[in-house]
């Protein structure tokens, strides 16, 4: 196990540099292409609950998709650490909404209702060819995946230069779904990932999925107001 630490930190660090070097227009671009992506994956989401992010050094930065993900009627939320080694919680997020500082100064929310996802967004410092995620280390996004009822929709987004061969998983390693790059939707099925070819394929693969994950008794139609104020600033 000391062995794997060692070499999974190696990676991070590796990963993490390469990320954060990525050139400013080029990281807009392939930004752009992936909110494509996304809006291919996710056409309709009014009354679905979304488990956002805040981006952190270097990780695609999609605010402007999860807005207008809000303005469509989604509900859109961010993770909350309740405590060392155990899982997060998810809370309703806006702009503007109460929010506090947590780890890395990250913003999180406040007193806001307390929801369960169904389709969490996650930005990996690494992903392999399995589907398998490289994250920080600290373990919380796969206690927090594997305690949620009913199982979300896990979708890593990635640029394409954190792909590696294998990330050497362990039985607590969650894979993702579906892993979106600027590169193209990639579906982890039969323990690999396989590109899914056109817009129409992408939303195929995630309907039949969310009918397989979402009872209808979950519907959630309300939705945080969309407001445009940034809480804080893309710590890049």
């Amino acid at each position: 196990m000391e062995d794997l630490e060692h070499w999974r930190a190696t990676q991070r660090a590796a990963l993490l540099t390469a990320r954060q070097a990525i050139d400013q227009a080029e990281r807009a671009r392939w930004t752009a292409v992936m909110c494509a992506h996304l809006r291919d994956a996710l056409p309709a989401v009014r009354g679905l609950v979304i488990g956002c992010y805040m981006p952190f050094r270097g990780e695609p930065d999609l605010r402007a998709q999860f807005d207008a993900w809000r303005a469509a009627g989604a509900d859109t939320a961010l993770p909350v650490v309740t405590g060392r080694h155990e899982a997060m919680e998810f809370r309703s997020w806006w702009p503007g909404c109460p929010v506090v500082k947590g780890a890395f100064s990250l913003p999180m929310p406040d007193g806001t209702p307390r929801v369960t996802p169904q389709v969490v967004l996650m930005p990996p410092v690494g992903f392999d060819e399995q589907g398998y995620r490289l994250g920080y280390g600290g373990g919380y996004f796969d206690r927090t995946l594997a305690a949620l009822l009913p199982a979300p929709i896990k979708i890593g987004v990635a640029f394409e230069l954190s792909r590696m061969a294998s990330i050497q998983p362990q039985p607590y390693d969650i894979p993702m779904d579906f892993i979106i790059t600027e590169g193209g939707v990639f579906e982890c099925r039969d323990a690999r990932l396989a590109r899914l070819d056109d817009g129409p394929a992408v939303g195929r693969a995630m309907a039949s999925l969310r009918a397989r994950r979402t009872p209808a008794s979950e519907a959630h139609d309300g939705a945080s107001p969309p407001c445009y104020a940034k809480d804080f600033d893309s710590p890049h």
